[in-house]
């Protein structure tokens, strides 16, 4: 194993300070927690999202205006404790409430309720909504029901779009809910990743094979098959996508996993792009680039969102973070 790190133990550490050095202007570290919150603290409706490490770069690099308050960092793949989501959410709360952004994963979901429990015991006002974006599984070895994928970086952006804009805790949930029942993702990989702690990857691959319905822990797909091409795999993860559910008008965000280069995720969404236009699904908005990763997996994910009105004027309302800006 090779990785540009000191000690395993301290990699997130050490991470969070590195970020925090880099972007004074965006984030600041809570002392003595695994905790980014935003520079200047907000007077609204704030949001907290978070999980496991090596995700990069959410969920830190997504707190400033427009989307979170505040980020809390579990060890790699291990959701944050309790403890680090209550620290969290008392460091945002304005007295206007706190949304928790929950990943559909069984540790983060147990954790950030019991935060909100702890929370509501010392008065303030919290909600949480939890991401299920991915098609790939209906259960898994993390998690009760679908997965939550590069989708939660959607529903940030258009929910912290209203919380920013002052919308009441109620409606910026309604918000999160109505993104979360229209947003479809599936994920494949070519490479595996290493955890540091582990010091070896997650799973096996040979030269000529791909994983197909991978998470975002490193674990592997739901099933193995023969490389493809470019255009051949995103025409597989699109078609499970449509079979899903009908889009006629969408925001597309190609995910990338960390290893793979911008280039190729580029090529794969010009096949994205032009399948739904043969089939007559107009693409409002494309994203693409390394958003929620999976340390340095090589592969990616599509996320289509079926929009409306209001969840455009999400979508292109101002964001200014360190990873997003619009």
């Amino acid at each position: 194993m090779k990785k540009l790190i000191n000690n395993p133990e301290h990699v997130v550490d050490e991470m969070l300070n590195g970020i925090a050095k880099a972007h004074p202007e965006y984030v600041k570290r809570l002392e003595g927690f695994e905790i980014l919150v935003r520079a200047n603290k907000a007077d609204k409706v704030a949001l907290v999202s978070g999980g496991g490490s090596g995700h990069e770069p959410s969920h830190g690099g997504l707190v400033g205006t427009g989307m979170l308050d505040g980020a809390v960092a579990g060890a790699v793949f291990t959701s944050p404790t309790p403890d680090q989501v209550f620290e969290a959410i008392k460091a945002v709360d304005a007295g206007k409430g706190v949304l928790l952004v929950i990943k559909n994963y069984t540790g983060d979901v147990m954790n950030f309720e019991m935060a909100a429990e702890m929370a509501e015991a010392e008065g303030i006002k919290v909600d949480k909504v939890v991401v299920n974006d991915d098609v790939a599984v209906k259960d898994s070895l993390w998690t009760v029901g679908r997965r939550g994928v590069a989708g939660t970086v959607l529903v940030h952006k258009i929910a912290g779009a209203y919380a920013e804009a002052g919308a009441e805790l109620s409606e910026v949930k309604r918000i999160a809910e109505k993104v979360i029942a229209n947003v479809r993702t599936m994920g494949m990989a070519i490479e595996p990743c290493t955890v540091p702690a582990a010091g070896k990857p997650g799973f096996d691959l040979k030269d000529d094979e791909m994983e197909m319905g991978i998470g975002i822990h490193g674990e592997p797909g739901t099933y193995r098959a023969p490389l493809k091409t470019a255009n051949e795999i995103a025409d597989e993860m699109l078609g499970k996508i449509l079979a899903d559910r009908e889009f006629k008008d969408v925001a597309v965000l190609v995910n990338g996993f960390g290893g793979t280069p911008v280039m190729e995720l580029y090529v794969v969404n010009n096949h994205v792009n032009d399948v739904l236009a043969s089939k007559g699904i107009k693409v409002y908005k494309t994203i693409v680039g390394n958003y929620m990763t999976s340390i340095e997996m090589q592969g990616c994910s599509i996320t289509l969102l079926e929009l409306d009105d209001e969840l455009k004027k999400g979508l292109n309302a101002k964001a200014d973070t360190i990873a997003f800006r619009c």
